[in-house]
């Protein structure tokens, strides 16, 4: 079959091809659909002339017009920096408990601690800040080492366990099963007397010793009835939030078995003042701030 056939019912030329009797038409592209590729084209051409577009050996070619959506981007940024500099520098030179007393600057300091939690504590505290096993809330208003934005500013520029910082926050507790500093039955009295506090179901009959040998051996940093003492890193036994482990009468006697420490780094040496402040603001923000 010929390629210049013309179909009968169509009257349009054939391309020649055909697969089971179906044959191919010739069909022309509609004039003005060609005039816009054609268009596309010619365009195409002018603006890789005018704008950075060819790779070369050394660099690139700029254009023409020497547009750079990099220097935009730095010309922006350039300008949101020059404008955050001044509210970045009111909060360099103001006490972090007397940013909250300003509205405007206190905003704009949640902001920025929100952005930097984002980028430095989301790994170990959670998007949320509600953390997770060995990773203190920070929603609630329970605090390993004070609430207050002085105490949490402190925390966040010292650390806790950082052995990098001699400011840092330290609190150990004793290995009382693997040191052999309590008898067996004395850790298991006292793990019993511990979820008791908590509001958990033990045996009753080891409460009256688990309060003595909590007296005599916890109550120095966890307080006279598990209270806790924010002033040596002593958490809070007394009621159901738990740092590590579930509250279990098994967690909590391998605790006292073995204790596990967490450790976070101090910031001092990684973050600017005025960042760590931001960043005391916006914790103290969350709900749980004293």
């Amino acid at each position: 079959m010929g390629k210049n056939e013309i179909d009968e019912i169509t009257g349009t030329k054939t391309t020649g091809h055909e697969w089971d009797g179906i044959k191919e038409l010739d069909t022309p592209m509609p004039r003005w659909w060609l005039w816009i590729f054609y268009a596309c084209i010619v365009f195409a051409v002018g603006y890789m002339i005018a704008m950075p577009s060819v790779p070369l050996v050394k660099g690139a070619y700029k254009g023409l017009l020497g547009y750079s959506s990099r220097a935009d981007l730095i010309t922006s940024m350039d300008k949101a920096a020059e404008f955050q500099s001044v509210f970045v520098a009111q909060i360099d030179e103001t006490e972090v408990a007397d940013i909250v007393k300003n509205e405007e600057l206190a905003r704009f300091a949640r902001a920025g601690g929100s952005s930097a939690f984002k980028v430095n504590c989301v790994q170990c505290h959670g998007a949320g800040a509600s953390g997770s096993t060995g990773f203190p809330n920070l929603n609630d208003d329970e605090w390993i080492w004070g609430g207050s934005i002085d105490e949490i500013y402190a925390t966040i520029s010292y650390g806790a366990r950082d052995e990098t910082n001699e400011d840092t926050l330290i609190s150990a507790m004793p290995n009382f099963g693997a040191d052999e500093l309590l008898e067996k039955e004395e850790i298991v009295a006292v793990a019993n007397y511990v979820v008791s506090i908590s509001g958990g179901e033990v045996n009753s009959s080891l409460i009256g010793n688990g309060e003595e040998v909590f007296t005599d051996n916890c109550a120095a940093c966890h307080g006279d009835v598990g209270e806790g003492v924010a002033a040596l890193g002593g958490p809070a036994l007394n009621n159901a939030i738990w740092l590590m482990g579930d509250g279990s009468l098994e967690t909590i006697t391998a605790q006292i078995n073995n204790p596990k420490h967490g450790v976070m780094p101090a910031w001092s040496s990684k973050l600017s003042d005025a960042t760590i402040k931001q960043l005391a603001v916006y914790v103290h923000s969350l709900g749980g701030g004293q």
